[in-house]
């Protein structure tokens, strides 16, 4: 059963659920139809790189910012914008001539998914509590799985079946009814707009502060490396970005202002490890998973369809396991993530001793048996780090809570 007190609650559940489940088709479909796409379009490595990555620096970078909106002007205006521009978005990328323009479209739909994640976690923030609130975010974390297991197979039979040319295409339309659908049923069920914060002013200074760290932070790793000098100058600038935002929040505080980082949130340890632990699982696994699919079908030449099993039981197992994953919560409490993140460094090495010392006939299926590993580690990773991390936030602080940790 569904949780939540009310019928109105459990509504509010599936909204968000279909949220998630639209945003992350449209990722897991993208990575396989990335050597195709490379293909059709005669993109080079570095156009690969901000097609794919471009996507999550933006979904990133709109968290914060999307989650700090909804907490001082409501949710559902919000919600309703980015499902609507993650629409448009997807549809124009679909019609892309070269890599430019989807590059384009993909920054744009990237920002669009964050506004909307932003959303959906403050949204299960202020509707559930306690024990609900864990399994809502299991759920969440359910639907992810269910998503990433439906997109590399939908997206190798569009591949086989309608080749090169047009099935990467088709791939970037499979999210286009699941968002027409999620818009309908939000616009209906969601609840209206109410702010959660007292103060209803926005940190203009802080968002931007923010927003220069992440870019200086993750663009050298997605442009073509360049020299130790390069390096060392984006280093000192994040560093000199990471100071000022620091300063000016303090200040802010200090004024009585409202911060775009909640007082509560910048000196909770348990917050500040959650939201770290959140972002090296979210990096690596998305990481991951590119290398793994261009591999498979680069460099052992297997076909979209292959590669999609290959990748499958990832899934189902992340599924399985965040099902599960509030019972295990419930018998041996936080220690669950630490169980899971220790489960994928094993897992990762165990890619890694694959990788090394299996011979090219049998590494699918040996990768293909990590791969069960790999995802029941971020089934006990993610929501119960996820539950832990909004524990120690403020309602009025839950939109940007719930991105961070995201």
């Amino acid at each position: 059963m569904l949780p939540g007190e009310d019928r109105a609650a459990r509504r509010v559940l599936l909204v968000c659920l279909a949220a998630g489940a639209t945003t992350l088709l449209d990722q897991a479909v993208l990575n396989i139809a990335v050597p195709s796409m490379r293909q059709a379009l005669g993109a080079g490595a570095g156009d690969v790189q901000w097609i794919v990555a471009g996507y999550s620096l933006a979904f990133g970078l709109a968290l914060v910012p999307g989650g700090s909106l909804g907490d001082t002007h409501g949710r559902k205006r919000f919600f309703l914008a980015g499902v609507a521009v993650f629409l448009i978005a997807g549809v124009t990328a679909t019609t892309a001539g070269g890599p430019g323009a989807l590059i384009a479209a993909r920054l744009v739909q990237g920002a669009a998914a964050g506004l909307v994640n932003s959303q959906v976690i403050g949204t299960l923030q202020d509707v559930f509590h306690g024990q609900d609130r864990g399994r809502a975010l299991g759920l969440y974390a359910v639907t992810a799985g269910v998503a990433t297991a439906l997109g590399p197979p939908l997206g190798g039979a569009l591949v086989a079946g309608l080749g090169p040319q047009l099935g990467w295409r088709c791939c970037l339309l499979l999210s286009t009814p699941c968002a027409m659908l999620t818009l309908t049923l939000a616009a209906r069920w969601l609840p209206p707009p109410r702010r959660t914060a007292r103060d209803a002013s926005l940190d203009v200074l802080g968002l931007a502060l923010a927003c220069g760290c992440a870019l200086t932070l993750m663009v050298p790793f997605i442009r073509t490396p360049g020299t130790g000098g390069q390096a060392l100058l984006w280093g000192a600038s994040v560093t000199a970005l990471a100071i000022a935002l620091t300063a000016h929040q303090r200040l802010r505080a200090r004024r009585g202002r409202r911060p775009l980082l909640h007082p509560a949130l910048r000196t909770s340890r348990p917050y500040l490890l959650g939201t770290a632990v959140a972002m090296a699982q979210f990096g690596a696994s998305l990481a991951s998973a590119l290398v793994l699919t261009v591999f498979l079908q680069e460099g052992l030449g297997l076909s979209a369809v292959l590669t999609a099993a290959v990748t499958l039981p990832s899934a189902l197992a992340m599924g399985l396991a965040s099902a599960l994953a509030w019972r295990v919560v419930r018998r041996i409490g936080p220690r669950t993530v630490t169980f899971g993140l220790a489960l994928g460094i094993g897992a990762a090495l165990a890619g890694a001793a694959v990788a090394l010392a299996v011979p090219s006939a049998w590494l699918p299926l040996a990768c293909a048996g990590v791969q069960v590993l790999t995802g029941a580690a971020s089934g006990l990773t993610v929501s119960p780090n996820q539950t832990q991390v909004l524990h120690h936030a403020p309602a009025e602080a839950a939109g940007v809570a719930g991105g961070t940790c995201r």
